[in-house]
């Protein structure tokens, strides 16, 4: 697995990343739904560095211009509910792309921290020699992502496998990175120091879908 840090490097994206994590402005959900967005504009950008390009001329009102665009065939996929601000991130950029949406969520069978990943929705185009770029704001233990993508891969075989995250912590990088083919490429915006007992990013930012969307039951 091919692995991209890209805050590494100061840019605006780490003034995003900031708000978000602040409780004081994390109690405005608005705020935080459009800082997630600016994040997967950024992210996106970052990304398409490492896509396919075709080389085209483009008439003017002047004349003919060569220049290049892309030549991939892309379907973005988030995790639903919290990867949809950053869904709307990279369609801003990818705007030809296709568009699936699929639902994963730890299910606590004894009431404890034990847990397992249930994945219960789809609604996907086939993917099939196409680039899948999969958007989730947060990995933790990394097995919503591989539960997903076993889902996604049943009688298809993309191009290539690009994984969108917010803020990463180790273990998860390290579960990917167990279980996922050579062909994926992670992207992360931050990595933070680690799980604590209970599987949460730690410092990580708190829920990230009730943070943009409410409190759920």
């Amino acid at each position: 697995m091919h692995i991209h840090y890209i805050s590494e490097q100061n840019s605006i994206l780490n003034h995003f990343l900031a708000q978000i994590r602040d409780v004081t402005i994390q109690k405005d959900s608005m705020r935080f739904r459009k800082n997630m967005e600016r994040i997967g504009e950024i992210m996106a950008y970052e990304l398409s560095k490492n896509l396919e390009y075709k080389k085209i001329d483009v008439q003017t009102p002047l004349g003919i211009k060569q220049t290049t665009t892309i030549a991939d065939h892309l379907v973005l996929c988030s995790i639903l509910r919290a990867g949809l601000a950053l869904h709307t991130g990279f369609i801003n950029i990818f705007d030809n792309a296709e568009n699936g949406f699929i639902s994963a969520y730890r299910h606590h069978y004894n009431k404890d921290d034990k847990f397992e990943i249930l994945v219960e929705y789809q609604a996907a185009p086939s993917f099939e020699d196409k680039n899948l770029i999969l958007i989730d704001p947060m990995l933790a233990t990394g097995q919503s992502i591989v539960a997903v993508l076993q889902k996604l891969h049943l009688d298809q075989k993309p191009k290539t496998i690009h994984i969108a995250v917010v803020i990463a912590a180790p273990e998860g990088i390290a579960f990917l990175e167990k279980n996922l083919p050579n062909n994926c490429h992670l992207w992360v915006a931050a990595l933070d120091d680690k799980l604590n007992e209970k599987n949460y990013i730690i410092p990580g930012l708190g829920d990230a879908g009730d943070l943009a969307y409410g409190n759920k039951l």
